[in-house]
């Protein structure tokens, strides 16, 4: 059994679908790195803050100083395009993940969701040779192109997509999502003068059709992909939804992303035989021996079965991490949306929207009363509105506090904080025990006994009550977190 599964893991497959992919992941990455560059966000995330949020276990990661940080967007506009094309393929990604997977560990209110899948698939990428067919390397050096890949590379790539979809789907099994329509209905109340489908928005029925649609396509598009005969109406839908996520929300890049990924379920020589179709010529006789279209034979596959053992159980690890991961939030009593343990990294995707307060009262020996700070004396405006719900972001602000006031000779010094959050529409609620001295506490994989429970009670009905345009940045881009 276990040979036969090895066989089937090793079987060569057209390398043109992960060619195809390759292209359009590159070509997604350039255009949003020139993208970041011309609305001046390096300047907007990396110069203007004077404090960064720090990644649990990767608090080494310091900014650079400009120009070094717009240096490093342009390269990688620059490797993303060598990446499309195939050009110095395998330096050119390496580099890329490395780049682009620093630059995202700067500052953790800059995480997304879509930006942690593309360093997952990156890191994936720099260790299959997409390299070898329908790129430039194949030109440059025909002894190394080649048609065909082990069939595990094109089911590692599934693999990657179809967990984003799977959790996607759990996350939303739950009453807020299915029962209120919330978040959706915030986020709708904001986007009413969207052109021509924006008088919709203001019935009450379309944000449950929406949230239950969203649910029923995370939930069932993976099989529906797989299967060949539901595969191109599967295909249709995923286009649909992420054009209309796009179009409403405005989540960057996530939306191309996925359609992107959703091209991977198809047969692995689909691009060749499309070219055949439009061409009008007679498909290639066999699929598996079809060319790389620069008049190389397919390169033989001992190679990686030579590595299979060893293939085999990075593969495996890799596999247990991703499904393993997500997991970790049940492991935390309450509400993940409210504590936010395990909340990141779980493609916990478009489920929860949070406004907050946020005010530190500051203490010292000997003080006879307490100083209140503003987040504000620390934090960008995107900077305070990321961190207003994120616990773990408000103890690193509170530690930083406590050590300002010791730099400058206070002794003792407490911090507090006023944290009043209000969850996917409720009532505000304090988010943050309000008696607890956030300068003695440290951020661990335990729980926080210091976060607050989560509000009982329905979120507001999802229907909008009014436009509030002021707040669509925010929610758009919370819905992509």
């Amino acid at each position: 059994m276990l040979a036969t599964l090895r066989d089937r893991l090793l079987e060569p497959r057209d390398a043109a679908s992960l060619a195809v992919f390759r292209f359009l992941f590159g070509t997604i990455l350039c255009l949003s790195s020139i993208r970041f560059l011309w609305n001046g966000w390096v300047e907007r995330f990396y110069v203007r803050p004077t404090f960064f949020f720090q990644y649990w276990g990767f608090e080494w990661v310091r900014v650079l100083p400009e120009p070094w940080m717009t240096v490093l967007y342009v390269a990688m506009a620059v490797l993303a395009a060598f990446v499309a094309v195939g050009f110095l393929y395998r330096i050119s990604i390496v580099a890329l993940f490395l780049i682009f997977t620093y630059v995202e560990l700067i500052d953790v209110t800059n995480y997304l969701n879509h930006y942690y899948l593309v360093s997952l698939l990156a890191f994936l990428m720099c260790f299959l040779p997409l390299g070898r067919a329908y790129s430039v390397d194949a030109r440059i050096w025909p002894s190394r192109a080649g048609s065909t890949v082990p069939a595990w590379m094109l089911y590692l790539m599934r693999f990657q997509i179809g967990v984003v979809y799977f959790y996607a789907g759990i996350a939303k099994l739950q009453p807020d999502w299915l029962l209120h329509a919330q978040p959706l209905g915030i986020w709708l109340a904001a986007r009413t003068e969207t052109p021509l489908i924006g008088p919709l928005l203001t019935l009450p029925a379309v944000p449950h059709i929406m949230s239950w649609a969203g649910f029923l396509n995370d939930t069932l598009v993976v099989p529906f992909l797989l299967w060949r005969k539901t595969r191109p109406y599967a295909f249709a839908t995923v286009f649909v939804f992420h054009f209309c996520t796009h179009l409403l929300f405005v989540i960057g890049v996530f939306p191309f992303l996925m359609v992107s990924g959703a091209t991977l379920f198809f047969d692995a020589d689909w691009p060749r035989m499309l070219l055949h179709r439009i061409r009008g010529l007679a498909p290639a006789p066999n699929r598996a021996e079809a060319s790389v279209g620069f008049g190389e034979p397919a390169k033989p596959q001992q190679e990686e079965g030579r590595w299979s053992t060893g293939v085999a159980i990075l593969i495996a690890a890799y596999c247990v991490v991703q499904v393993v991961m997500p997991l970790r939030a049940y492991l935390y009593p309450g509400d993940v949306l409210w504590h936010e343990q395990g909340m990141r990294y779980s493609w916990r995707v478009m489920v929860r929207e949070k406004n907050g307060s946020i005010g530190y009262r500051v203490r010292w020996r000997d003080a006879d009363r307490e100083v209140r700070v503003s987040p504000s004396q620390y934090l960008t405006s995107h900077q305070e509105r990321e961190m207003s719900g994120q616990p773990d972001l408000i103890l690193q602000l509170a530690r930083r506090i406590a050590a300002d006031f010791e730099e400058r000779g206070y002794e003792d010094v407490e911090v507090r904080v006023d944290a009043l959050v209000s969850l996917n529409g409720r009532r505000a609620a304090p988010m943050i025990d309000p008696d607890a001295n956030l300068a003695q506490e440290t951020d661990t994989l335990a729980v926080m006994r210091w976060i607050a429970p989560s509000p009982y009670g329905a979120p507001l009905p999802a229907y909008p009550q009014h436009d509030d345009s002021s707040s669509r940045a925010a929610t758009t881009r919370r819905a992509a977190r």
